[in-house]
């Protein structure tokens, strides 16, 4: 169905492989397309619980956009292309269930980005992290220079987004960018070994886990605390929280419905 993109559903853990190996799996207009298309599928896929995105090959996650695109890109083209990845990354970010980000080669430019609006980003020890837009005579444009300050601190994403120099795998575990860093034959591995952890937890309380979380830097610490509050007290109502409960007291391990 789609060129780009490969997407597997195994149980309720999804797979989102970026199909462009011979670009390095790089963002062109057609892969923008078609992962708007994928979205709107996943959006409406109740039985999700959480999905895992990598790079088809060994060499990139995904090594930027397409050169040959920015070629004629103008401030017109440039805003809406801008604009519709920024839309298509926020919806990974927000989307109803956890993304896991397993990079298994480069992530620059707009990979970077894709990544950083994954809710966790595990790599391998072959990865290198950049932002090297400064060196085509442009910023990033894909929601970078918001997620990545939030991510790892202001000055060390000033100096990557200014610089435009790559960071291996250690140096992204050792600022917080990624969190487990793994050998290249075990990260697909790890990868579905962590989804179908987090999808063995109950699923409501982990989409408001991952809302409550997501919206903690934004406004101030008190409209958090009562989003933290209100969500924690829709999350009591759950028929999964009786089961957790239940499950604990009674030394057993719960079965989650998602209601």
């Amino acid at each position: 169905m789609y060129k780009t993109l490969i997407y597997e559903k195994k149980e309720n853990v999804g797979l989102l492989t970026i199909n462009r190996p011979e670009k390095m799996n790089a963002i062109s207009q057609e892969l923008t397309a078609e992962l708007s298309l994928l979205l709107d599928d996943i959006e409406n896929d109740d039985e999700l619980r959480v999905m895992v995105i990598t790079g088809a090959g060994d060499k990139a996650f995904v090594a930027g956009a397409d050169i040959n695109e920015l070629v004629d890109r103008d401030a017109r083209s440039g805003r809406r292309v801008s604009r519709e990845r920024q839309e298509i990354f926020s919806r990974i970010e927000n989307l109803h269930v956890p993304v896991i980000a397993a990079v298994n080669g480069y992530a620059l430019g707009g990979g970077l980005e894709l990544a950083l609006a994954c809710s966790i980003r595990i790599c391998s020890e072959k990865a290198q992290f950049g932002a090297p837009e400064v060196k085509l005579g442009i910023i990033p444009g894909d929601g970078g220079t918001q997620r990545l300050p939030r991510l790892v601190g202001q000055g060390r994403a000033m100096e990557m987004i200014i610089t435009g120099d790559f960071i291996d795998a250690q140096e992204a575990y050792r600022i917080g960018l990624v969190n487990k860093v793994f050998p290249p034959e075990k990260l697909k591995e790890e990868a579905m070994e962590l989804a179908k952890k987090i999808a063995s937890r109950p699923p409501l309380a982990v989409r408001y886990a991952k809302e409550a979380v997501n919206r903690s830097q934004e406004g101030d610490t008190a409209s958090g605390f009562a989003l933290e509050s209100y969500l924690h007290a829709l999350s009591c109502t759950t028929e999964d929280k009786k089961e957790g409960v239940s499950a604990f007291l009674e030394k057993r391990r719960g079965k989650f419905k998602g209601k």
